[in-house]
């Protein structure tokens, strides 16, 4: 029976990712953002490991995905998927890799010299 005030169904969204991270917040080493790469490494998995964090290694099995594909997947909050990121990098079950950074504008003269170097060359 619920006390006075109390509402009558709990909510399992509001307590589910307190519980999936077992109250722990993000490392102050977080090396995750949104589009950091993720895949699965060669290591072995344990028999024993909770749901969520055996469903991020059953969808980076697959290949490279960003966290925040991830956490689309997985319908969860992104902090909460870098915390289960955060362990299993931390156990040796994931592999990361930052993202690739933006290419650089290149000199529009260098571009002209290749191109007149290309067209004396073929014609």
């Amino acid at each position: 029976m619920n006390t006075p005030g109390e509402p009558e169904e709990m909510s399992a969204d509001l307590v589910r990712p307190y519980v999936i991270t077992n109250g722990r917040g993000l490392p102050d080493n977080d090396q995750f953002n949104l589009i950091t790469l993720v895949t699965t490494s060669d290591q072995p998995r344990p028999s024993q490991l909770d749901p969520e964090k055996r469903s991020v290694l059953d969808l980076c099995s697959g290949g490279l995905l960003s966290v925040a594909e991830i956490a689309g997947h997985m319908k969860l909050p992104i902090g909460i998927v870098k915390v289960l990121l955060s362990d299993l990098s931390s156990d040796g079950y994931l592999v990361v890799r930052a993202p690739v950074p933006p290419a650089q504008l290149v000199d529009v003269s260098l571009l002209q010299e290749v191109l007149n170097g290309l067209q004396a060359r073929f014609g």
